[in-house]
This record gives C-alpha cells, sequence and structure tokens, in this order.
C-alpha cells in the first residue's frame, strides 16, 4: 500500500527493521534534547505527516526496548491516527520510572502500525443473545 508522507525531520522515513516486521520506528523531531522527568509525559514530534488512505489507522505503540530498559511508554496506547487527520504526527511519552529520561533528536521513540479498520452501525435492541461466557468479565474465569 502507498501512502502519501512528508518528512521535515531530516531523519530516515520509518521502515520495518525486518520483512514481517509490523511496526515501523517512530524518531523525535527535536531542536534541543527534552527531559522528561520521572512520572510526567511530554508531546514529542515527529516531524512526519501523513495521508491514509480511506479505511486505514495508523497506530502508535511503545517500542518494547524503551518499556523494558527506561520505563518509557506511550501514554495512549495504542494512539490512533485516523485517515482524515493531517497535522504532525506526534507521540505522548510517559516516563513510568524513577529517573529522568533524555529524548534527543533522532532517537526512536514509538512504532507505527498501519491497520485497517471497519466502522460500526448500531442496532439497538431490547436483549442481546446468550453465550457461554455471558455478562462474566475481569477474571472471573479465575486464571
Amino acid at each position: 500500500m502507498k501512502v502519501e508522507i512528508i518528512n521535515r525531520s531530516g531523519h530516515e522515513l520509518p521502515s520495518y527493521a525486518t520483512s514481517q516486521s509490523a511496526g515501523m520506528d517512530l524518531r523525535a523531531h527535536l531542536s534541543s534534547s527534552l527531559t522528561i522527568a520521572p512520572g510526567r509525559r511530554a508531546l514529542v514530534p515527529t516531524g512526519l505527516f501523513i495521508a491514509l488512505p480511506e479505511g486505514y489507522e495508523a497506530q502508535v505503540r511503545p517500542r518494547s526496548g524503551l518499556a523494558l530498559k527506561h520505563g518509557v511508554t506511550v501514554l495512549n496506547s495504542p494512539g490512533t491516527i485516523d485517515a482524515d487527520y493531517r497535522g504532525e504526527v506526534c507521540v505522548i511519552l510517559a516516563n513510568l520510572s524513577d529517573v529522568p529520561f533524555v529524548v534527543n533528536d533522532g532517537d526512536r521513540i514509538a512504532q507505527m502500525v498501519i491497520a485497517r479498520y471497519t466502522q460500526a452501525e448500531w442496532l439497538e435492541v431490547e436483549e442481546l443473545g446468550d453465550t457461554e461466557r455471558g455478562a462474566g468479565g475481569f477474571g472471573h474465569t479465575g486464571k
């Protein structure tokens, strides 16, 4: 699938690391380093602007290495970029660790997955059909 992109970051375009990767790394586009204090969050620009085809979204997700090694994650994960959005792709990073985290220009900060979606059309009813599970949720199976 071809996706139009404007790259104002000066960094390479997002790309797949392997032939079967689902996500592409997003990089920070900063004029100076950004420090995220413990327990705080920051909006980090990427310098990228995209035009997705109708019926697709871009999901912004955490990078596992940042999460494991530094306690840094994408706060609204996955964040959704709608097909009709034309603004800059930005990432809400949260520092869940107990030490400050520094983001530098060009750092890989998140990954982006392009996914197809379907819009729902609600059909109001008085009852829902029965299932084996029923209304059980939130650990009801005891496992």
